[in-house]
C-alpha cells in the first residue's frame, strides 16, 4: 500500500491510538460460538467474496485517487494535524486491527480511544469533517484495509475496542456481542442500510444493531452483499446521513 499507509511515515500524515489492554480481555476466538454452519458452499462464497473485495477495492482506489488527494489537501488546509486517523478496532476472530479514516475532528479535542461517539453538531468535528462525515467520504481510506485483508467491503461495522453503548461497554449490554466478529468487519453493513447507525444512546437501538450484525453472519450470501452494496450507494453516498 506504499507510503500512504506506512506506519513509519511522518506524523503529519497519521495519528494512531491503541487499546491493547482492552483487547487482551476479549474472549478467545475459539470460545465465541455461533449457530451458523460454515459449509463448503459457504466457504466457497467467502473465498469469492474475498476476490470481489480485492478487485473492487483496487478499482476504487485507482478510480478515486484524485479525490483522495483532493480530500487530503482539504484536511491539511482546514485544520492542524494529520490527514489520516488510525485506530485499533475489533477485527475477525476478536483480533485487533488498525483501521484508517480521513481525520474529521480537531486533534486537541478528539477521543483517542473512540469510546465517545460523534453526535449531531459535535464541536470536535472540523468544517471539512462535517462534509466528509455527511457524505461518508471519511471512510474511503478503509479501502486499503480491505486490500490488506483486515476488512471487507461488506460486513458488521468495525467498532473501536471498548466502545460504549447506552453508557456501558457493548459486551455488557449484549452478551452475544463478539459473535459479530466471526467474519471480517465491513466498511458498510446490514445494520447501516436498515438505519441502525450513529450514536448508540438507547439500549434498544444498540441491541438491534448487533442483532442485524449477527443475522448477517448467520445468513451470509453473495446476493445479500450485492443488495447491501447497492443500498449503501443509494442511501449513503447519494443521500448521506452521517454527522
Amino acid at each position: 500500500m506504499g507510503n500512504f499507509v506506512d506506519h513509519s511515515a511522518s506524523p503529519v500524515f497519521f495519528t494512531t491510538f491503541t487499546a491493547k489492554k482492552k483487547a487482551a480481555s476479549a474472549p478467545a476466538a475459539s470460545s465465541v460460538k455461533t449457530t451458523g454452519n460454515f459449509s463448503r458452499s459457504r466457504k466457497f462464497s467467502l473465498k469469492t467474496k474475498r476476490v470481489m473485495d480485492v478487485a473492487l477495492a483496487s478499482c476504487g482506489i485507482a478510480t478515486l485517487s484524485p479525490l483522495l488527494l483532493l480530500v487530503a489537501a482539504g484536511i491539511r488546509l482546514d485544520s492542524k494535524g494529520p490527514v489520516l486517523f488510525a485506530q485499533e478496532r475489533w477485527g475477525k476472530d476478536n483480533k485487533p486491527i488498525r483501521v484508517y479514516k480521513f481525520r474529521t475532528m480537531r486533534t486537541d479535542l478528539c477521543d483517542a480511544a473512540g469510546t465517545r461517539q460523534c453526535t449531531e453538531n459535535d464541536p470536535r468535528v472540523t468544517r471539512i469533517g462535517r462534509f466528509l462525515r455527511k457524505s461518508n467520504l471519511d471512510e474511503l481510506p478503509q479501502l486499503f484495509n480491505v486490500l490488506k485483508g483486515d476488512m471487507s467491503l461488506i460486513g458488521p461495522r468495525c467498532h473501536p475496542i471498548g466502545m460504549l453503548a447506552a453508557g456501558v461497554p457493548y459486551e455488557e449490554l449484549v452478551p452475544d456481542y463478539h459473535h459479530r466478529h466471526k467474519v471480517r468487519p465491513g466498511i458498510t453493513g446490514l445494520a447501516q442500510i436498515r438505519g441502525l447507525r450513529g450514536p448508540t444512546v438507547r439500549p434498544s437501538k444498540a441491541r438491534a444493531r448487533i442483532a442485524m450484525d449477527i443475522y448477517y453472519v448467520e445468513n451470509y450470501s453473495l446476493w445479500l452483499d450485492v443488495k447491501i452494496l447497492y443500498q449503501t450507494f443509494k442511501k449513503e453516498f447519494l443521500n448521506g446521513s452521517g454527522f
